[in-house]
Order: C-alpha cells, then structure tokens, then sequence
C-alpha cells in the first residue's frame, strides 16, 4: 500500500466526511446522550473552512488514490500569567478507515503530528479521548501518551438532553 500524508485540500472533503461519519458512530455509541447517530461533527461547508485556516491544519493519508486517514490539528498558544508560555499542538481528531486499520497508518499520523509539533516548537501535544473508548485509550498509551488531567462530569438533568 503507497501512503502519503499531505495537507487536506477541498478535494478531501468526501473522504474525511466519510471518515468523520466513523468517529461519529463510535462516539454515539458510547455517549448517545451527547451525539445525534448517523450525524457528523463537521458538514462539508465547515470542513472547507477548516482546510484553510493555518491555525488548525488538517492533513490527510492517502493510500491508492483514498483518503485512509486523518489528522486535525489545532495550534494553541498560552500567554496566560499564570502558566509558563507555551505552545501546544492539540490534535483535535485522528482517525483511521475502520477498512484499513492495523496497518499502521495511525501510528504514520501521529508520528507526523510529532515532527509538526516538533517544527512549531511546540512543548506538547494534547488530545481527548471519551471515557469508555478503550481502542483509542490504548493506542494513545501506545504512543507515550499519559494522562495530564481529568475532566469530570455530573448529569444534573437528564429530562433536559437536547433531542
């Protein structure tokens, strides 16, 4: 299999909306009280926005002509006066075609967000994962990645999920 990682361009956009379609599902499935099935985070007039903005690049791996997989990333910088001032790459979302994971493309695109990450002087990179998403969990340990803090919730009022 011939992988490139590229930056997205508009001719992208099916491919990753595809792929969005994939995360979405997992995502439903494991918080059906937060995402609609068979939506996506992003219609296709959005992604054609994000593909241009610099501070949130998105790159794209193609294998034969596809898009397999993808990374948006997100440039962070923090000036606050409480923190020492930093720069960091926050991966916004990273998926792999459900038809052609194991094969190591994941691992290529993080690989990639690191050397990004590395050439913006970045101090570290961060991202979310879904508590009950283990699959995910368990590549990111894969990678060196460790928890840095944990954000907890209380459903205060269930009779008031948006429908």
């Amino acid at each position: 299999m011939d992988l490139v990682i590229r930056r997205a361009e508009n001719c992208d956009i099916a491919g990753i909306g595809r792929l969005l379609c994939q995360v979405h599902g997992v995502h439903a499935a494991i918080r059906p009280d937060l995402f609609v099935v068979g939506k996506r985070k992003y219609d296709d007039a959005q992604l054609s926005e994000i593909i241009a903005d610099e501070n949130a690049p998105v790159y794209v791996c193609v294998a034969d002509g596809e898009v397999a997989g993808y990374v948006f990333l997100r440039i962070q910088r923090d000036n606050s006066p409480s923190h020492r001032a930093m720069t960091t790459l926050y991966i916004d979302d990273l998926c792999v075609d459900e038809n052609v994971r194991g094969q190591g493309i994941g691992h290529k695109l993080f690989a990639f967000a690191e050397k990004f990450a590395s050439e913006i002087g970045a101090y570290n990179i961060t991202l979310h994962v879904y508590e009950g998403n283990e699959t995910a969990r368990r590549f990111y340990n894969s990678l060196g990645m460790k928890v840095q803090y944990t954000a907890l919730e209380k459903i205060v009022s269930p009779e008031n999920e948006v429908k």
